[in-house]
């Protein structure tokens, strides 16, 4: 089945891009009005939500991930539903489960939808759970389905995935594993807030009144920006390019640094560059253009890799972090071109 461009003439173009970055800043900036000192957090989430991935946020307590998350639901006007995620929590907490029911002249079996079933759902401190209930999301967040009991389901779209993890406490903790990682679009590090910022977020969250947020757009409009931005060209030395910055973090390649071949196991997949190529057609959007450049996909790539890349023994014994692995990729990259 051949498919056909949702934009055909040069004025549908324009007046598409200039729809989505219209939206897109609205949503931000209504955002803006509850969190503070996170507008690159606020804009990553909100491009991996356009193009229709996940994001694993990583920080300490306290940062305002959750309040986040839950600005997100109310600006989308989306449902929202969260876990948080213990040791005990099984797979059917999470998807739902069959319960019988007596309906006077014979017992059934009824499926009751577990909280998977929303639109935006957080994973609240995702690596607390088990291995076993970890995978319970495997299947979500790659087919937007839920088989239970030989049953598939299918989640209402649009659906995210958005989970957090603390990294300083690993007690009690189950790492999440690689083909779970892979399924983030985006792992986004948030940080603590600078002074200033720091002096408005108690403002705004000590007071007796908090801003009011309001519904920026909703689903639909979502699931439109989406496959706007799935219009964006790329042209061929860009996309190699791309192919060559996620070629570059495998070790087994002749082309591969020194570097990677001494501190990094095992590279990203090809779903790292897809998600590197959606989220630089959107960066590419948001700045007036309707073509990918490389600068588009420098300023995406470390967070669609920091977590697709398995470090060695001698990459962790020595500190060295995944983004400082990709950043000299791309620097390396820059210079032999």
């Amino acid at each position: 089945m051949e498919q056909t461009n949702v934009l055909e003439s040069p004025e549908e173009v324009q007046d598409a891009v200039e729809k989505f970055r219209k939206t897109f800043n609205l949503l931000k900036d209504e955002i803006g009005k509850f969190i503070v000192g996170q507008e690159d957090i606020v804009e990553k989430v909100l491009i991996a939500i356009v193009a229709g991935g996940h994001v694993l946020l990583e920080g300490v307590p306290g940062l305002g991930k959750t309040a986040l998350v839950n600005t997100v639901s109310k600006v989308l006007h989306l449902n929202f539903k969260r876990i948080q995620f213990t040791p005990d929590l099984l797979p059917a907490d999470i998807l739902g489960t069959n319960i019988l029911i007596d309906k006077g002249d014979e017992k059934v079996f009824v499926f009751q939808k577990g909280p998977i079933f929303t639109n935006i759902l957080l994973a609240d401190e995702i690596n607390r759970a088990t291995p076993k209930t970890q995978s319970a999301l495997l299947e979500t967040m790659q087919e937007k389905t839920v088989t239970v009991a030989n049953t598939t389901h299918q989640l209402d779209l649009p659906y995210f995935v958005l989970a957090t993890q603390n990294p300083l406490e690993m007690d009690g903790t189950y790492p999440l594993p690689e083909a779970q990682l892979d399924r983030f679009f985006f792992k986004l590090n948030v940080k603590m807030p600078e002074h200033n910022d720091f002096a408005a977020i108690l403002d705004r969250t000590t007071g007796n009144s908090q801003p009011e947020i309001k519904a920026v757009t909703d689903g639909g409009t979502i699931l439109e920006m989406g496959m706007v931005a799935r219009e964006v060209p790329i042209a061929d030395n860009v996309k190699d390019y791309l192919i060559q910055i996620v070629t570059a973090t495998h070790p087994e390649k002749e082309t591969s640094s020194e570097d990677v071949k001494k501190y990094v196991r095992y590279g990203a997949s090809p779903r790292a560059a897809q998600a590197i190529l959606l989220a630089s057609r959107i960066v590419a959007i948001l700045d007036n253009r309707f073509h990918v450049s490389k600068e588009d996909i420098n300023s995406v790539a470390v967070h669609a890799l920091r977590h697709r890349l398995i470090l060695s023994f001698e990459g962790e014994a020595e500190g060295i972090t995944r983004d400082e692995i990709v950043t000299n990729i791309i620097k390396q990259l820059a210079v032999s071109s």
